[in-house]
């Protein structure tokens, strides 16, 4: 038996809900598998909710707080859009350099969905690409310097705009980020019986960087000999896993491609109400549910918990607490697919009276681990 020490952000809108209903799930997962070890929670605050109190969305004593953890269980988080501070989950990987986003998605019967019996595994690289921020606003000097001074570098390639009218965003990939998030998806697949990875990119139009991906790419694909590999551009790959998913497996991109095409197969499987997510670096680890913060439903007690609890089986694997973390995952699919103690967003018609809660959904799969 091993004790482990997480820290639980609690989150703003209704993340503090799913944070107890995660908690409430796991323990219970921990506690009815014979062998398996405890958690020490360490639960620490973080987002809109505390901007008064400390004048940031996240304190320096939740970084130390997940600095000093074995992981940490993040709930939701809101991000303004266009104004106010950056995203906390950027923050919290360029801090920590928790360079691997882990995005498995999953059928699980009772979601609806066009598709059945997908199970794709996204790997994102966290750290770079255009996510990196390294951006100039519009009319400020040095954005009509940058501009200028592209110009005059690359006659063939002039921008066609008004530098002062003009933003501009710079887009960062190198060769050891590269290598490292490629081999981390190769080694992912290993040790997951997982059978293709496939690296993406659009090194047709961009050859100097995503050019390097794919470079990079390739040369670490040829130390496994054991996985199949192979590439495709991000835009065939949209239209690729719409047509036939079931021919993918591990799919590993930059930043950017890798985050919108993680949404794209939430998408195939029912949505982000059921995909979960990690942030994986050398030294530390921070799970998380991949929607947002959904603040018009606060304390309504009505979010499904779904992602932040198959976020934390996540989680429970990365402890070494896989029987754990597999019978959490059997008692939230016996749960869902029963249709009986789910909320209203997975019910056939989202207006049934009988949806329960997001308390009651987490104590149905209390009682499934319980059976």
């Amino acid at each position: 038996m091993s004790n482990h020490t997480v820290t639980l952000i609690l989150g703003d809108g209704t993340g503090p809900e799913l944070a107890a209903a995660a908690r409430l799930t796991i323990d219970a997962a921990l506690r009815t598998t014979p062998g398996a070890g405890v958690i020490e929670w360490l639960p620490c605050e973080a987002g809109v909710d505390i901007m008064d109190k400390y004048g940031t969305p996240m304190p320096e004593s939740t970084i130390e707080s997940v600095r000093k953890s074995d992981a940490t269980l993040k709930a939701p988080i809101t991000t303004p859009i266009g104004t106010g501070f950056r995203s906390v989950n950027v923050l919290l990987r360029q801090t920590l350099d928790l360079y691997a986003c882990l995005r498995p998605c999953k059928s699980y019967a009772g979601v609806r969905s066009r598709y059945k019996d997908i199970d794709l595994v996204i790997v994102r690289e966290n750290t770079e690409d255009l996510y990196a921020g390294v951006e100039f606003a519009k009319g400020a000097d040095e954005t009509a310097k940058l501009v200028e001074f592209i110009n005059s570098i690359a006659t063939d390639k002039k921008i066609k705009t008004n530098p002062r009218t003009t933003g501009v965003s710079i887009k960062p990939i190198s060769v050891e980020n590269t290598e490292r998030i490629v081999k981390f998806a190769f080694e992912y697949a290993r040790k997951n019986g997982r059978k293709k990875v496939t690296y993406i990119h659009k090194a047709n139009i961009m050859k100097h960087t995503d050019g390097l991906f794919k470079e990079v790419a390739e040369q670490v694909a040829s130390q496994y000999p054991d996985i199949e590999s192979e590439e495709r551009l991000i835009d065939n790959m949209c239209m690729q896993l719409v047509q036939k998913p079931e021919l993918y497996d591990v799919l590993v991109l930059p930043n950017l491609y890798g985050d919108i095409l993680s949404d794209l197969a939430a998408g195939l499987v029912g949505g982000l109400g059921v995909a979960p997510g990690a942030n994986i670096g050398a030294s530390g680890a921070v799970f998380e549910a991949t929607h947002g913060s959904a603040p018009k439903y606060k304390n309504l007690n009505k979010v499904n918990p779904t992602a932040v609890i198959l976020s934390g089986m996540l989680m429970l694997k990365h402890l070494g607490e896989v029987e754990a973390a597999n019978r959490l995952e059997q008692a939230v699919a016996a749960v869902i697919a029963e249709g009986k103690d789910v909320t209203y967003d997975l019910k056939a018609d989202r207006d049934d009276p009988s949806a329960v809660g997001t308390k009651e959904m987490a104590q149905a799969i209390v009682s499934k681990l319980e059976q």
